[in-house]
């Protein structure tokens, strides 16, 4: 059943959505500069208490279904735009992105992430109004993913070799060894070369299409309404600038957050299986005929399954930590993104990356 909420309320979130962005863009590219944890707390808890006043505000104007949606996607895109912001984490340090321009670097990885997820709503909200037994191949996506988040493994050496496609780029482009403020081109002994920022915004993009293959089809789970999901991805990119640098050091202590991000994506797949089956018109499947022992997992159920695995992967890698006898404070405080320029506090172009440079071309 599709959700219908006011249209004067859509159009409204979606320019007031938009105008924060503005702003947030706007802020990060007249001001760069290396966000302070108090800084960083602060913002994240602003776009942490937005996202739950959005959620009163569609619980008063459509109803509690409606806010538990929203939550229960929210709080999904939010776990999965944590597990991107690990990558994120290792192509800042494989690149050595000056610090000072991070938070320019990451502004313009969540914009790729807002167009590509945008893009793969529409596409998604099609599919799913056109063909019902999308869901058979959404759910088995989502339970191959959480197998394969669940086995793989977040060692030091990932992300210090180019993807097939990164190396490829090096051998077409030509890129300067050294970064350049924020540009983009630059001139090297009078050649016009591109800066490793091109190389950058590449792997960034390829990462956020890769996430958004996830994350769309595990949203679409939990409603089928592609305004609540759109808002839901804004919402959860919100504050990912910020939450990079407040927890960037800690994303790689935190060992049992993959497996409870892999249980979110695993319940959301049988659900989307269910409702596959609930739903089902495949001929070759009960003979056309839905099948009514599949049972219809609610939006409670789904929000409460959600918080209670992030809650327990949290809570459980945080003991795991104590027991290392590592403090959070300074699990925060050590290797992370801020390792990608140890000697470059003001933003100066950096000594290159530690890469395979010169194997791969320039």
């Amino acid at each position: 059943m599709e959700l219908a909420l006011p249209a004067w309320f859509e159009i409204g979130s979606f320019i007031v959505l938009l105008l924060i962005l503005a702003f947030d863009l706007l802020i990060v590219f007249k001001r760069p500069h290396i966000p302070s944890p108090k800084e960083s707390t602060l913002w994240v808890s602003f776009y942490v208490a937005l996202a739950l006043v959005f959620a009163l505000l569609m619980f008063l104007i459509g109803d509690a279904e409606h806010a538990g949606q929203f939550l229960a996607g929210w709080l999904t895109e939010y776990s999965l735009s944590i597990d991107n912001l690990f990558v994120f984490v290792i192509i800042m340090s494989r690149f050595a992105v000056p610090k000072k321009y991070q938070q320019e670097v990451l502004m313009v990885g969540i914009i790729i992430a807002l167009v590509l997820r945008g893009v793969f709503i529409i596409l998604g909200a099609q599919l799913i109004a056109s063909f019902s037994w999308i869901f058979y191949i959404f759910g088995a996506f989502l339970l191959y993913t959480a197998i394969h988040q669940a086995l793989s493994k977040h060692d030091d050496s990932e992300g210090q070799e180019d993807s097939a496609f990164i190396r490829f780029l090096r051998t077409r482009l030509k890129v300067s060894n050294q970064f350049e403020g924020f540009k983009l081109r630059t001139l090297v002994d009078g050649n016009r070369m591109f800066t490793p920022l091109i190389i950058v915004f590449l792997a960034l993009g390829t990462t956020d299409l890769l996430f958004a293959l996830d994350s769309i089809p595990a949203i679409f789970g939990i409603t089928q309404s592609p305004f609540i999901v759109f808002a839901a991805n804004v919402f959860a990119l919100m504050g990912l600038r910020q939450l990079y640098f407040l927890l960037g050091h800690l994303l790689d202590k935190l060992e049992y957050l993959k497996y409870g991000i892999a249980f979110i994506l695993a319940f959301i797949g049988v659900k989307l299986v269910f409702h596959a089956m609930h739903e089902n018109e495949l001929p070759f499947i009960n003979g056309g005929e839905h099948i009514s022992w599949a049972p219809d997992i609610g939006t409670l159920t789904s929000l409460v399954v959600i918080i209670a695995a992030m809650a327990v992967a949290t809570i459980a890698s945080l003991v795991k930590l104590k027991l290392s006898g590592t403090s959070v404070a300074a699990a925060i405080h050590g290797d992370g993104p801020d390792d990608a320029d140890d000697s470059d506090e003001t933003g100066s172009t950096p000594a290159p990356a530690r890469t395979t440079r010169e194997e791969s071309g320039p």
